[in-house]
């Protein structure tokens, strides 16, 4: 029988190094939190409790750890990472089952590393620990251990010998153990080392002071790198962007620089479909099959269907869902808008708060007025109409069925179905007047204004 899982996340740091009045821990990569990317995957454990202990600016956190299913506790004063555990003590009280204390700043964590934590927790009697070797040990704790996986010794790097930081094994600060015998270990943590504080590794050595035996398991460093300032962010977003190319084109999308295009974290795009240099998905993004992203598109919040052109320079908003086979072309602003099989804006247009039928054309310049400074209104464009160039439709309008729209009108009518709309000033012509003006001008102009 599987045993119940409770999480703790450590997110009490101050994050003085990245400089924001926004939380560490909320800073974005592929555009979701740090701390969401983390709580997606312990979600995935399906856990009995999570615990999120904060410090400074608790207020911004606790929205999104609410959204999650879990609850914040706060550490006040910060004495250390086992002293910051201990405050989720009242959180999981009658909690039975194993804990996975996890930091919000490693947001990288996968489910299957926390599987693989639990599982070999099962085989011991004391705690798992999860170790790196990063390309550079700089500071972190090391972690002696036997070839089994036994640890014999861990140690901060403040209080480690010239031997011990010789060490290539680092602890990431990941733990597991059982809820039972964690709070005693915990208890039991003394500062008496050279950082006055109470460290969460301790309890590994204490649990092998009482006869116990804990266990490691690495991972690779990407996996558990801490994220402490703004370069470390953006490389922290390079790293995720670039395994997120590699698995898109390992799918089937064709990515024509993938250095280029910067995905969010929930962008789905379909086999066969093609993504042209310097692309940008934003979140809630969904894309079929066969579809085309030509250069330099900004999307987000969108659906396009399958066998669609987007692009050049597009820009597609929240809302917008654009069928089957439809064209959206350069400098074409959609939102919150829907285009149906095979419609089409080729250039030049913004298109917000609109339903455009199957078929329809949106000749360049086309614009839907759809605010007024207060409310947002709905344009209907049916089935195969045509909107001539330059046109400005001023919501709420309705044009119908094989309606066509002259270039340079202004709508503010409904229009009936294959009805022609025609809605610009009659043109006057002037014979000779253009010589005339220039004439006088040239002369006003001579004489100096």
């Amino acid at each position: 029988m599987t045993r119940p899982v409770a999480a703790i996340i450590l997110a009490a740091g101050k994050g003085t190094r990245m400089k924001s009045e926004l939380h560490k821990v909320l800073h974005p990569i592929a555009g979701r939190p740090m701390l969401a990317h983390l709580l997606a995957s312990v979600a995935e454990l399906g856990p009995a409790r999570t615990v999120v202990i904060v410090g400074d600016k608790s207020e911004q956190v606790e929205p999104l750890v609410a959204a999650h299913g879990g609850v914040v506790a706060v550490q006040a004063p910060q004495e250390g990472t086992a002293h910051a555990v201990r405050q989720a003590e009242a959180a999981l009280a009658g909690f039975e089952g194993d804990v996975l204390i996890l930091y919000a700043d490693t947001p990288f964590v996968t489910a299957a590393t926390m599987r693989a934590m639990l599982a070999r927790l099962a085989g011991v009697d004391g705690a798992v620990a999860v170790a790196f070797r990063p390309a550079d040990p700089r500071h972190y704790g090391r972690i002696l251990a036997e070839p089994d996986g036994t640890i014999v010794k861990m140690v901060e790097y403040k209080d480690a010998s010239e031997e011990e930081r010789a060490l290539t094994l680092c602890n990431s600060g990941l733990i597991a153990a059982r809820a039972d015998e964690l709070w005693p270990l915990l208890a039991r943590v003394s500062n008496n080392n050279a950082g006055r504080e109470y460290y969460l590794p301790d309890i590994v050595m204490i649990a092998a002071a009482d006869g116990h035996t804990s266990s490691v398991i690495e991972v690779p460093a990407e996996e558990v790198e801490g994220i402490n300032s703004r370069a470390e962010l953006a490389a922290a977003e390079a790293a995720w962007q670039a395994r997120r190319r590699q698995r898109f084109m390992a799918d089937g999308v064709s990515l024509a620089a993938p250095e280029t295009v910067w995905f969010s974290h929930d962008t789905k795009i379909g086999r066969d479909s093609s993504i042209e240099p310097n692309v940008f998905f934003g979140p809630g993004v969904t894309i079929g099959e066969a579809v085309r992203i030509r250069a330099f598109s900004h999307i987000e919040g969108a659906t396009i269907e399958t066998g669609a052109v987007i692009g050049p320079y597009a820009r597609l908003r929240p809302g917008a869902e654009i069928g089957e086979g439809a064209r959206i072309g350069n400098f074409v602003e959609v939102k919150n808008a829907k285009l149906g099989e095979g419609a089409k804006a080729n250039h030049l247009s913004y298109l917000g708060d609109a339903d455009i039928g199957a078929g329809a054309n949106i000749g360049a310049g086309t614009i839907t007025c759809n605010y007024d400074g207060f409310f947002k209104y709905r344009t209907s464009i049916g089935e195969g109409a045509f909107i001539g160039s330059n046109s400005a439709l001023v919501a709420p309008v309705t044009i119908g069925k094989g309606a066509l729209v002259a270039a340079g009108s202004v709508i503010v009518r409904d229009v009936a179905d294959d009805a022609v709309a025609l809605a610009r000033a009659e043109q006057a012509n002037k014979p000779g007047r253009a010589a005339k003006f220039r004439a006088v001008m040239a002369a006003r102009k001579k004489q100096g204004g």
